[in-house]
């Protein structure tokens, strides 16, 4: 992260210093505020701050002005001096003018909680994809905060002839801020396209996809190398890895492909929900989502509920989530597998880290992928051609015969969602 000066014409939102800022914390209790402060250490360090000291109050509602009030302002401001602070990092989303008011006070950088997961993002991104996802989330979350300037982009453009008579440099800004968005939007475009594809490629081999959810550092990368053989970076850090990565796993009489994807946060920023839209679409079209939670946290039911709320915001559905309580060795606790009333694996309770409940999962697995397909045999008449081409599509054709008449005799194996085309069919029956 780059917090040091507030020149117009520094890369500030790019440049990664060689050493840890020294960094003063706040958290403000509100009524409708809950954050952890534990967890803003923890983000801190992962953005590679040096924490020194922590304001901590309690507000009914943010100052319009400093969010935290004109003597907690100046409070700060003494920390910050007699430690020789470097930054100032919120443990609370701030707008554009509190942020700009708290920085003329403090004489240092001052950064919300959108913006230091935002630069946690952008450290960690790796891939291609990855990189231009975190980009798009901080051109969208700095467009307000424009006074900080961004007059470097022109150097992607040349600055000869670039910037119309009378046009002012917020303006300009403004405008080359809108031009490298649309830039992203179309490189991201592409690469969707390319991810469609292996969507399209896996659904006709036939492979349902699993993929891992969470919040952060619950364990999804270490029980996606314990199930893979794969070498994903797992850390004890938040965030730790961003890019998905997909691998297949064999559980016996099925075969899957397993994703792993970025971890959940309180109050994740709609910047990043927004961009990482097309990464999480692997969740989104998963038969079979593994809900990975540290059983041994303390705010593991937030946690929990803080998941479900980015679910919901991409529309998945609650039935399609197997919960895997991670972590039990931390608790000494035995591993288990609890069904519903219909006998539906519900949550396993395991140890990614020594192996114990592997076997629960696999049984569970299987019992979830068998249930989430159909197979029938169908008769379809000449006229129904395009219900065929249907059937190729969404599923996985076993045979395909044509009749006398020019029909077709027809065995087909469907994922449920897709049932209702089945229904439409006047002759068939599941097998």
């Amino acid at each position: 992260m780059t917090f040091r000066g507030h020149s117009r014409n520094s890369m500030q939102l790019f440049d990664r210093p060689g050493a840890g800022e020294r960094a003063v914390l706040v958290h403000i209790a509100t009524t409708f505020d809950a954050e952890d402060l534990a967890e803003l250490e923890a983000l801190a360090l992962s953005a590679g701050a040096e924490p020194v000291a922590i304001l901590e109050g309690s507000r009914r509602q943010p100052d319009p002005k400093f969010f935290i009030g004109k003597g907690k302002t100046e409070e700060l401001a003494e920390m910050v001096s007699a430690l020789e602070a470097e930054l100032v990092l919120f443990n609370h989303a701030l707008s554009p003018s509190q942020e700009r008011n708290l920085e003329r006070a403090l004489g240092v950088r001052v950064v919300d909680r959108t913006g230091l997961i935002l630069d946690i993002f952008a450290q960690r991104a790796r891939s291609y994809e990855g990189k231009l996802q975190v980009e798009l989330a901080q051109l969208h979350h700095t467009a307000t905060r424009l006074v900080r300037g961004w007059t470097h982009l022109e150097r992607q453009k040349g600055g000869i002839g670039l910037r119309g008579p009378g046009e002012t440099q917020l303006e300009s800004d403004r405008r080359l801020i809108g031009q490298r968005i649309r830039q992203i939007q179309q490189r991201l475009r592409k690469v969707e396209k390319q991810r469609a594809q292996g969507r399209n490629a896996r659904k006709k081999a036939d492979l349902p996809t699993v993929a891992l959810v969470g919040y952060t550092n619950a364990g999804k990368s270490t029980l996606f190398n314990a199930l893979t053989d794969a070498r994903v970076y797992a850390a004890d850090q938040l965030f730790a890895t961003l890019d998905s990565t997909l691998r297949r796993i064999e559980l016996g009489s099925h075969a899957a492909i397993l994703a792993d994807t970025v971890g959940f946060i309180r109050h994740l920023p709609h910047e990043l929900v927004a961009a990482f839209r097309s990464t999480l679409q692997e969740t989104m079209e998963a038969e079979v989502l593994l809900h990975v939670i540290d059983a041994s946290s303390p705010q593991r039911q937030d946690n929990v509920e803080a998941v479900y709320a980015v679910l919901d915001e991409l529309g998945i559905e609650r039935q399609k989530v197997l919960e895997i309580y991670n972590k039990i060795d931390h608790l000494e606790r035995q591993p288990r597998l609890e069904r519903d009333e219909n006998g539906r694996p519900q949550r396993v309770w395991l140890a990614a880290r020594t192996g114990q409940g592997f076997d629960l999962l696999r049984e569970a697995l299987e019992d979830l992928l068998a249930a989430e397909t159909v197979r029938a045999k169908v008769h379809l008449l000449p006229r129904e051609g395009g219900v065929r081409a249907r059937l190729f599509a969404l599923g996985r054709v076993i045979s395909d015969e044509v009749d006398p008449q020019g029909g077709w005799h027809m065995e087909v194996e469907l994922p449920n969602r897709h049932k209702g085309v089945l229904d439409a069919i006047a002759d068939f029956r599941v097998s």
